[in-house]
């Protein structure tokens, strides 16, 4: 990458489970130096792209490159070239986004001081929590990894395990919350605001979901587990469950439940005394 207002390129080197920052404005390459293949999910925030919804971001050189954009004349002027030089410059690479080196060709080694600013590999962290038979949560923030606050971001890995549950939860900050499903299949249910039900909807590895702010949302398991990695537009996000001992039923006062969902007081004892053996993990056997 090479970041905005700067004139030194940083080459890191990439293994499976880094999260790997990259700036508005940032001009990076990628190579898969390997002998297999090489999977790269870009999640971000877009609300101020050209297009809302949509990434903004433009080619440097090749069939859609801006260097072709230009006339053979600004760009000899531009670079200082005569024109058949120039219009070398623009012309002769004739891929799209992904390109085939030659033989024999190479590319930058990696620096593994830089690497180890710039990255941070999720799945080699020790999870915030783990639940046995429920599975565990890692939490990426800029508390744990500053260079988070470039994108004003953060990150979640979950990893559900065989038929467990992810409480309902919802962002208290208006975050919103992108979801992409790593592996295994499972069920998500989203919940709107009105109480309407938005979402139920069977996943699987390469879906991608979007929670909007306010918006509850809850993860179910298949018979092989499921893994979730997501973003949350908030670097310090706020979160809120609806089914653990931590959530907002355990702090209202049994009068208030009684009214509220209309029960007697032996059904709101026994629904105050589940929830609060839960944490925000909920195993099968539960």
């Amino acid at each position: 990458m090479v970041f905005p207002k700067t004139s030194k390129e940083v080459v890191l080197k990439l293994k499976k489970g880094d999260v790997i920052p990259v700036v508005m404005g940032a001009v990076s390459w990628w190579f898969n130096d390997g002998d297999s293949e090489l999977v790269i999910v870009f999640l971000g925030e877009t609300s101020k792209s050209y297009i809302p919804g949509e990434f903004t971001y433009f080619f440097l050189s090749g069939a859609l490159g801006i260097m072709g954009g230009f006339s053979p004349e600004f760009l000899s002027r531009a670079y200082k070239m005569n024109k058949d030089e120039a219009n070398k410059l623009a012309k002769s690479q004739t891929g799209v986004l992904i390109i085939k080196l030659q033989e024999g060709k190479t590319m930058p080694k990696p620096n593994e001081n830089y690497t180890n600013k710039l990255l941070y590999n999720i799945e080699a962290t020790l999870p915030d929590i783990r639940v046995k038979n429920g599975g565990q949560v890692t939490t990426l923030t800029e508390a744990k990894f500053p260079f988070l606050d470039q994108v004003e971001l953060s990150t979640k890995l979950v990893r559900l395990d065989a038929n467990a549950m992810f409480s309902p939860t919802y962002t208290t900050d208006s975050s919103v919350q992108l979801i992409y499903v790593v592996k295994g299949i499972g069920q998500i249910q989203i919940v709107g605001i009105n109480g309407k039900q938005v979402l139920d909807t069977e996943v699987k590895p390469g879906h991608l979901l979007v929670v909007p702010r306010f918006f509850v949302v809850a993860k179910l398991a298949g018979g092989d587990g499921l893994e979730c990695f997501s973003i949350t537009t908030s670097k310090k996000p706020a979160f809120e469950n609806l089914a653990s001992k931590a959530s907002v039923w355990q702090a209202l006062s049994p009068l208030v439940i009684e009214a509220s969902l209309n029960v007697s007081t032996e059904l709101e004892e026994l629904f105050k005394s589940k929830i609060g053996k839960n944490t925000i993990l909920i195993p099968f056997n539960n």
